[in-house]
């Protein structure tokens, strides 16, 4: 007996005589996958929802199933198509249909879009690269399921250093230490850094405990000379700096 084409990515056509009972009983999703490819091709990413661009991932993963469905249960239950990137694989697994293998892809896919965007700040002068910057910190912070407290690191023509996460607390606070910050920044000889936050609830607005807390990071730091350009805070609507409020 002749192989059964493995899925969509195979032809399911006959020979010149004809179709084959092959292509008659072929699943309504094979034509889909070649639509939607076909649609990402001609009009780019930002043409498609959410959903049909998890479709695009899921393609790979699932080869032998209509993703559709999984596709929009996920974006569902998490939001977006960034904030199913971003969500733990144990919570993406408890969705029906993702299995460790699927999850796995799914962060891969994450850590290949971090990449992507620290990329763009690499090498460059980050206070002429704003955008850049909050690109990346959006990419980076913005979705996590917990608080997370970035450094950037700088030298003294504002070239990072250094990109660490010093702390991940819970969903609405993380312990941060400014003799640790400080201490690092010493190790690292930088002369200047950019804290940053994210805030999980979605809101970046600065809390009154956001804001004393940068301000003790800068009277620790005043004496040795070395600056605090700015805090920004994330948050999947959109991201708030302590600078330009006038904060700090």
């Amino acid at each position: 007996m002749a192989p059964r084409p493995d899925d969509a990515e195979a032809g399911l056509f006959a020979d010149a005589g004809g179709a084959s009972s092959l292509a008659k009983d072929a699943p309504h999703y094979h034509g889909h996958r070649d639509r939607l490819r076909e649609k990402f091709a001609a009009a780019g990413g930002d043409a498609l929802p959410d959903y049909e661009l998890l479709e695009l991932v899921l393609f790979r993963a699932i080869p032998r199933r209509d993703v559709k469905p999984l596709a929009k249960a996920l974006v569902a239950r998490f939001g977006s198509f960034a904030e199913v990137l971003s969500a733990e694989p144990a919570r993406l697994m408890e969705v029906q249909g993702v299995s460790a293998g699927v999850a796995a892809d799914l962060k891969v896919i994450e850590a290949a879009g971090r990449r992507l965007a620290r990329g763009a700040i690499r090498g460059r002068a980050l206070l002429d690269s704003w955008g850049a910057l909050q690109d990346y910190l959006r990419a980076t912070m913005a979705f996590a399921p917990r608080e997370e407290f970035r450094i950037l690191f700088l030298d003294k023509r504002n070239h990072l250093i250094a990109d660490e996460v010093q702390g991940r607390g819970t969903v609405d606070h993380t312990p941060v230490y400014p003799r640790e910050v400080a201490r690092r920044a010493l190790e690292l000889s930088a002369t200047a850094i950019i804290l940053a936050h994210n805030h999980p609830s979605g809101d970046p607005t600065p809390s009154a405990a956001d804001v004393a807390m940068t301000r003790e990071i800068v009277a620790v730091l005043a004496p040795l000379k070395i600056v605090v350009h700015d805090h920004v805070i994330l948050g999947r609507n959109g991201h708030a700096s302590l600078k330009g409020l006038k904060l700090i």
